[in-house]
């Protein structure tokens, strides 16, 4: 019957899943340009380039963390000065996670990273880092004794949550919100199995938690059952036995 394609005058160009016609289709080979090295260098920083860069980056994050222990992720403020009430409790925080049988995952970076990272460290137990990069970071903290660097933040967020089972969520800024809504968010929409977020600190979340009531709430932009996928707590304790208990242990 011949090919309907070329009845119709229509050419196409395949190259593995892509299909090419009309004007998109390239000259040569697949091989030829993977062998002609009198080109340019600017395919390094072309999309499918950057696609090797990411599977990389994933490939590297399970291999460091496939075999860690029960985790919990703990987020707060890189601007947390030391000696400060939040640095402290994050010390407390990283101790007493330590010492209920969990790894520690942080971002990695100072203030409250640094504070949950130097209490598991000082509690002998997993003390884990996930540094991401940034024009203003100085890389990792000296209390991670287990590290990776990322440069796509996607990369990093999907460690958070693989590798945790609960977060506690220290006073922090927008990198701080942006990890707590999206902890929020997968929990609300069961992309990942319910596990436990704790708010630390009830007179710094005081006005976001009045805005989720009285602005989300009332308007029907969540519902009122979505106000009990987290905790909020001052006390270290409470905090720890929230969060290592609906974890499992």
């Amino acid at each position: 019957m011949g090919n309907p394609e070329a009845s119709r005058g229509r050419r196409e160009q395949r190259r593995g899943p892509v299909v090419r016609r009309h004007g998109q289709m390239q000259a040569g080979t697949t091989d030829q340009h993977l062998l002609d090295t009198r080109g340019t260098a600017d395919w390094v920083h072309e999309d499918p380039f950057r696609v090797l860069r990411i599977q990389s980056e994933f490939v590297e994050g399970f291999g460091a963390l496939a075999e860690l222990p029960p985790a919990i992720s703990v987020f707060g403020s890189a601007r947390t000065k030391p000696g400060s009430p939040d640095y402290e409790a994050g010390v407390a925080i990283g101790r007493g996670l330590v010492e209920a049988g969990f790894a520690v995952i942080t971002g990695g970076g100072p203030g409250a990273m640094e504070a949950a990272n130097k209490g598991a460290m000082e509690a002998g137990g997993i003390s884990v880092g996930l540094g991401i990069e940034l024009p203003f970071e100085q890389g990792l903290n000296p209390y991670v004794n287990l590290g990776v660097d990322f440069r796509y933040f996607f990369v990093r967020k999907a460690m958070f949550v693989k590798y945790a089972s609960g977060f506690v969520v220290l006073p922090g800024g927008l990198g701080t919100l942006d990890e707590l809504f999206e902890a929020l968010t997968l929990v609300q929409t069961k992309k990942v199995t319910r596990f436990p977020i704790v708010l630390f600190g009830t007179d710094y979340w005081r006005g976001l938690l009045d805005w989720l009531e009285h602005t989300l709430v009332d308007q029907g932009k969540v519902s009122a059952a979505d106000l009990q996928l987290f905790h909020v707590t001052d006390d270290v304790e409470e905090a720890i036995g929230l969060v290592t208990k609906e974890a499992g242990t």
